[in-house]
């Protein structure tokens, strides 16, 4: 089958390689010529060190190599999906099978990645979403790893599923594909405020505290929004979170701990070196919230840390402050 990965980041890469691995024939696009020809030339990713590209996977800063691709998959930063399926529109036909697997939410229209890509392709063809607890570090390394295709049609996330499954990449099917966009993106605003609180020097409890009530914000918006409440307590909800959370491999997570030391959100982002999704994230949920008018403290407290510059060890004190309340009769666990 040919395949092009339309991202030539850590996950559009090691994505790459796992369908090469499959025996497919495989294209990396990168939207930067000199970014292609820095790969083209060391046949390494600079994002993934030490994990060779193979001659056999084909490196292309054009994008007509999408022509006669049975699959393309969509592996760009949030803010640029838009753009990449635009450029992209020209060469897909109703055969083509498009797969996502940016995690955010596209900032001012507030759409998921599958949306964004409906738009921008004119819907020219089926679109999935693969998403999990998934570091790209560890994918290119071939360390196991689970994740879920969802689309509406389950043909489709079928051939997602056979299209990158082997024995270190294991693949789930779902037709929830609203649940698991959502769950992506919300996750990078907990993984991030985690780390705040391991940069302001709280430990194991206050993570565990706000990892699980924080996945009980995104279940409650989720569901608001059409997802299943299940697909949240699986590998694109709760299996995410804990990865990101927990790991000094995410971004999001070695951000926040810039912050919660006293760092600004601008600063942190800077230093990181590479884009914080749980930044632009925040804004997108905090309007989420408020338009569905769902109640979500925790990540109102992360908008209003990143945004209106309130201090960190405010918003615990808020958070710890609130009203009493009953774990399980709670609307939907909250």
């Amino acid at each position: 089958m040919k395949a092009v990965v339309l991202g030539s980041g850590g996950w559009g890469t090691a994505l790459a390689l796992t369908l090469l691995d499959n025996g497919h024939d495989v294209t990396l696009w990168s939207h930067s010529p000199e970014k292609a020809a820095l790969l083209e030339k060391t046949r390494e990713n600079p994002l993934l060190k030490g994990v060779p590209l193979p001659s056999s996977l084909r490196i292309s800063n054009d994008i007509s190599c999408l022509t006669g691709a049975e699959l393309a998959v969509s592996a760009p930063p949030s803010f640029a999906v838009r753009k990449t399926g635009n450029l992209a529109a020209p060469y897909l036909t109703p055969d083509t099978v498009l797969a996502t697997v940016s995690k955010g939410i596209e900032r001012d229209t507030n759409l998921r990645m599958s949306q964004v890509l409906q738009e921008a392709t004119g819907n020219v063809c089926k679109i999935a979403a693969l998403s999990g607890p998934s570091h790209a570090e560890e994918v290119g390394r071939k360390l196991p790893t689970g994740c879920v295709a969802a689309c509406w049609d389950r043909g489709t996330s079928r051939f997602v599923q056979d299209a990158f499954m082997n024995d270190y990449f294991r693949v789930y099917t779902s037709y929830d594909i609203v649940g698991v966009e959502l769950a992506a993106a919300l996750k990078n605003v907990v993984a991030l405020s985690c780390g705040v609180c391991t940069g302001l020097g709280l430990q194991d409890n206050t993570k565990a505290l706000l990892m699980t009530r924080a996945m009980a914000e995104i279940t409650r918006l989720g569901e608001y929004l059409g997802g299943t409440r299940r697909t949240f307590g699986g590998l694109a909800g709760m299996g995410d979170l804990i990865v990101t959370c927990t790991s000094l491999h995410s971004r999001n997570y070695r951000a926040g701990i810039l912050i919660g030391q006293g760092k600004s959100p601008q600063e942190a982002m800077a230093e990181i070196g590479a884009v914080v999704e749980g930044y632009y994230a925040a804004e997108s949920v905090h309007q989420l919230a408020q338009r569905e008018q769902v109640d979500m403290p925790i990540c109102r407290c992360a908008y209003q840390v990143l945004y209106e510059g309130k201090h960190p060890r405010d918003v615990v004190t808020e958070l710890m402050s609130r009203a009493k309340k009953d774990e399980l009769l709670e609307r939907a666990w909250m």
